[in-house]
């Protein structure tokens, strides 16, 4: 096997951003698994996707990554809070760092994904319980965005991000 999809997914966003990962990446030796179906099977690349909670991975993925030794490591991973790209660095390197030294890492596709209502009900009681107004309603503002993402520019971006880490890989110049 040459290349491993292997997502975590809370809501259907990353598993989404893993299919476009996957079918962007060319040949016949790849295969794609949820992290809850992976029984280990080797590849030499993998591009291992996760959910963001509370700024970084589940520790599924923390026990995957640890784990691989001497392989070629992609991440992506999506993200209900907004589209901030020093928070989506700041989530790749606390997630990175579970990598052992010998890996060779390939860089990350972050983007952000929608958000259980359980979520909007918590800021809508948070609203009524005297919190700063205006930052609740900027975060109500940014799950109602969240609820369009992963779109179509989001799913193009990531099978953009399996292409150039692919002919990165090909060149050998990472």
């Amino acid at each position: 096997m040459e290349v491993m999809v292997i997502y975590s997914s809370h809501t259907g966003n990353t598993k989404k951003i893993a299919s476009s990962i996957f079918a962007a990446i060319p040949g016949d030796s790849k295969d794609m698994q949820s992290i809850d179906e992976y029984s280990g099977k080797d590849a030499e690349t993998y591009f291992v996707g996760f959910w963001t909670d509370k700024g970084t991975c589940d520790m599924r993925v923390v026990d995957l990554l640890s784990e691989l030794k001497g392989k070629n490591v992609a991440l992506f991973g999506t993200c209900g809070m907004g589209t901030n790209e020093e928070y989506y660095k700041s989530i790749e390197q606390k997630v990175k760092v579970w990598l052992p030294e010998d890996c060779r890492y390939l860089g990350a596709y972050m983007c952000q994904g929608k958000m259980p209502m359980q979520v909007r009900q918590k800021y809508e009681m948070m609203e009524n319980s005297g919190m700063e107004e205006a930052k609740v309603k900027a975060m109500l503002r940014n799950f109602d965005e969240a609820l369009l993402h992963p779109d179509a520019e989001d799913l193009k971006n990531a099978a953009a991000f399996a292409v150039n880490v692919m002919d990165r890989l090909k060149n050998r110049e990472c």
